[in-house]
């Protein structure tokens, strides 16, 4: 994926991205509504679905009706209301978004019986396959088509993997009213918390594409894009496994506070790795990984980078509540995080441009970290102190380091000389000074997640 995007972020135009990425948002924070939280109702272990059959079978229906409708308002609307490429994404988005949407039973299917090698092959082929048309048509000198195959290739994959070749499932429609209830009264629970956390994700860029236009959500989506893929190294696997470790020291304070810290305490030293390094290198990787055209979003990228630092770790703090019963404090935090990022859109943005977009989603993340610590004293013990103090020291002082010695007159003349020289010089820096002052703590932290992971992947077996 991130040899995809490096590849055509240097074959294709910025507002092409900018383009796709409105049309994209769009999607993101409609389709909330054909899903309808339904995913979770039929997995849920509950008397109504406990004929997998029946269950499935009014899951499909309720899914075909509900899609029908948004497929249809939303090509009308992109009718009515677009025009040019915008609308082309926007209907071929909407058809590709809908069709894999009705893959989605088979899909829980797999995942309540927990059989996860189909999705896994599923994944993996498609990684494969996006990357080779995208590539190639991009090569070929289409420009919205090169992005929009990603989604036809993931809907016609899906298709063929979960309904032709050996079926997992085969389509029947069925309308139970008592199943048909549970799963709408399931799903309105979890509505308004998913449709928050989509608005906190895609309000920026929506509004980036309507105020500040296509050229400039090309550069700060792929400012977004890049600066956000350290968290899937390794925030991404320690977050499956915390909300079911949470879950299992739910009532024992004392242990629960003790894998909460430890949790924390890893993604924000790895955070604080990938953040630094990166902020350093940022022009060295722009120019010679995208291009010279990409430099404008040098300043929106840096700054997306304290998403880097933090975003891991509001995800894990927010599987805290839902383990012990309590996510409706996540909505509140939501809607406190929602208010200030569109404030913060309307008096940065407006001014400072993708800069200051930026600077609205890092004060909307860390107000709601702020937020989520706070409320979740009432569940764990920790400090916040010992979180943060000895990383953001290390921080500090591995870019200072690291921006002096890639400004030496030996390396400055080369751009691989330069990177080079600042990712060691910090990487180095910032981990003898970890070793140096919380050498036991790392030791206990890295045993603690390997025993997580490990559980998991046993459960998962």
């Amino acid at each position: 994926m991130f040899a995809r995007s490096v590849l055509l972020a240097r074959l294709l135009p910025v507002e092409t991205f900018g383009v796709y990425t409105l049309a994209g948002s769009v999607i993101g924070l409609t389709v909330m509504f054909p899903k309808f939280g339904m995913g979770g109702a039929f997995i849920h272990r509950a008397r109504e679905t406990e004929d997998e059959a029946q269950a499935a079978a009014v899951h499909f229906t309720l899914k075909l009706i509900f899609t029908a409708l948004w497929v249809m308002l939303l090509i009308g609307g992109a009718l009515l209301f677009t025009d040019g490429e915008t609308r082309l994404a926007l209907v071929v988005l909407a058809l590709t978004t809908g069709g894999l949407e009705l893959s989605q039973t088979p899909r829980l299917i797999l995942m309540r019986r927990v059989v996860h090698r189909r999705l896994a092959l599923i994944q993996f082929l498609n990684a494969v396959l996006t990357t080779v048309v995208a590539v190639g048509l991009a090569r070929q000198g289409a420009t919205i088509w090169a992005l929009l195959a990603t989604d036809l290739v993931t809907f016609l994959l899906n298709t063929v993997a979960l309904y032709v070749w050996r079926p997992v499932w085969r389509p029947r429609l069925a309308w139970v009213p008592p199943v048909m209830r549970y799963y709408l009264r399931f799903g309105s629970r979890n509505l308004v918390a998913v449709l928050l956390s989509r608005a906190l994700d895609r309000v920026d860029d929506l509004w980036t594409g309507v105020f500040l236009g296509k050229t400039a959500l090309g550069f700060y989506s792929r400012a977004y894009t890049f600066a956000t893929y350290p968290r899937g190294v390794l925030a991404t696997p320690v977050n499956q496994v915390a909300m079911g470790t949470y879950a299992e020291l739910t009532g024992d304070r004392r242990h629960l506070s003790q894998a909460f810290f430890r949790v924390n305490a890893f993604l924000i030293r790895s955070g604080f790795l990938f953040a630094g390094l990166l902020w350093l290198v940022a022009p060295e990787f722009i120019r010679l990984l995208l291009g010279e055209k990409w430099l404008p979003m040098l300043p929106a990228f840096r700054l997306m980078l304290i998403f880097t630092l933090f975003d891991p770790i509001k995800v894990t703090v927010s599987t805290l509540f839902v383990a012990v019963g309590k996510p409706e404090q996540v909505v509140w935090a939501r809607v406190i995080q929602l208010v200030v990022l569109v404030s913060g859109l309307f008096l940065l943005g407006l001014s400072w441009g993708i800069t200051g977009v930026a600077l609205a989603v890092d004060l909307m993340l860390v107000t709601g970290i702020a937020l989520l610590f706070w409320m979740a004293r009432a569940y764990v013990d920790f400090s916040v102190r010992r979180l943060l103090v000895v990383p953001g020291g290390a921080l500090a002082v591995g870019m200072l380091l690291g921006y002096g010695a890639g400004n030496l007159p030996a390396v400055i003349a080369s751009d691989w000389t330069s990177g080079l020289v600042k990712g060691i010089a910090f990487s180095i820096l910032y981990g003898l000074i970890l070793l140096a002052l919380e050498r036991r703590q790392l030791l206990e932290m890295m045993t603690g997640m390997r025993r997580a992971l490990a559980r998991a992947k046993e459960d998962d077996a």
